[in-house]
C-alpha cells in the first residue's frame, strides 16, 4: 500500500523536506521536491480575496487581507504520478481537520490570472502556470492560533510540472474579524458537504449575513443546522432571508455550529 499523500509535523519535514520545518504543523507532500524554501522573517504581507486581474498596469483585488508578521514558505515540486489538484485538495483536507477554516478558496479561472499570483503574490517564477490549472486557499488557524494565516497555492506549468507552495503568516498584531467570502463558504459547503464553525455559539450578525447570503448564491440547497443554538441560528437565516423550507434542525454532536447539506 503507498503511503498517505500528506504526513504532518516535523518529522515529515525532515524525511521529505530536508531540515526544514515550519512552526506548527503543515502538510508536507509525500515524494515532494523542495524546490525553493524562505524561513521566517518579518515583512509587509498582503493575500487576496479574491480573483487577481491587472487593470492599467496595476494589480486589482476584489478583498484583500493585509498585515505585517512573520512569513514562512516552502515549494513543492510534485512527482509525475500526483496532480496539482490531489496536493491541493489532499493539504487543505488536512488543515481544516486540525481546525482551521477558509477565509478564500478559490480554483482555476475563479482565481484570476495564474501568472499574477506567482509573480506578484508569491514572487515565485515557479508558480507561472495555465489559470485553468491552479488553485488557491486562505485559512486562519482556529481559535488558539486566531492571528496565524496558511496559504496554499498549486499550479501545473506549460511543461506538465506540478508545484504546492504552503506558506505560514503569524501576524505581529490580532488579524481581528475576518469572515469568509460568501463564494467560498458555498464552494466549501458544495465540495464538503458540510461546514463546521466550532466558536460561534449564538447567532451573531455578521456570521448570520455571510450565511444567509452564501446559501441564497445557490437556492437549490437544503441544510441542516446543529449546535445549541440551532433553532436560533435558523430563525435568524429565515429572517435574513433563506427560505424556512430550505433549512432543518438537527441532531449532529457539535461544539458551536455546523451546517450540513441534505442531499
Amino acid at each position: 500500500m503507498s503511503a498517505p499523500f500528506f504526513l504532518r509535523g516535523g518529522i515529515a519535514c525532515i524525511a521529505f523536506a530536508s531540515s526544514f520545518a515550519f512552526a506548527g504543523s503543515l502538510p508536507v507532500p509525500v515524494d515532494g521536491k523542495v524546490v525553493d524554501q524562505r524561513p521566517a522573517v518579518e515583512q509587509e504581507r498582503v493575500y487576496p480575496m479574491g480573483p487577481l486581474r491587472k487593470i492599467s498596469g496595476r494589480l486589482r483585488v476584489e478583498d484583500k487581507v493585509e498585515s505585517r508578521g512573520q512569513v514562512s514558505s516552502i515549494t513543492y515540486e510534485l512527482p509525475a504520478e500526483r496532480t496539482a489538484r490531489e496536493a491541493f485538495t489532499s493539504a487543505r483536507e488536512q488543515l481544516q481537520k486540525d481546525g482551521g477554516y477558509p477565509l478564500f478558496w478559490c480554483q482555476g479561472r475563479d482565481c484570476g490570472e495564474a501568472s499574477l499570483w506567482g509573480n506578484e503574490v508569491f514572487n515565485n517564477a515557479r508558480l507561472n502556470g495555465g489559470d485553468e490549472q491552479q488553485a488557491f486557499l486562505l485559512l486562519r488557524r482556529s481559535a488558539e492560533e486566531a492571528d496565524t494565516l496558511v496559504a496554499l497555492y498549486s499550479v501545473t506549468r506549460g511543461n506538465r510540472r506540478a508545484y504546492l507552495h504552503v506558506e505560514e503568516f503569524v501576524a505581529g498584531s490580532p488579524l481581528g474579524d475576518l469572515l469568509p467570502t460568501a463564494a467560498t463558504v458555498l464552494r466549501e459547503m458544495r465540495d464538503t458537504g458540510k461546514l463546521d464553525y466550532p466558536d460561534l455559539g449564538s447567532p451573531q450578525a455578521a456570521w448570520v449575513t455571510l450565511l444567509a447570503r452564501s446559501l441564497n448564491l445557490d437556492s437549490t440547497l437544503r441544510a441542516s443546522l446543529s449546535g445549541a443554538e440551532a433553532e436560533a441560528w435558523r430563525e435568524q437565516l429565515v429572517n435574513a432571508g433563506v427560505r424556512s423550507a430550505r433549512l432543518e434542525v438537527g441532531t449532529a454532536p457539535t461544539d458551536g455550529l455546523h451546517l450540513e447539506l441534505i442531499r
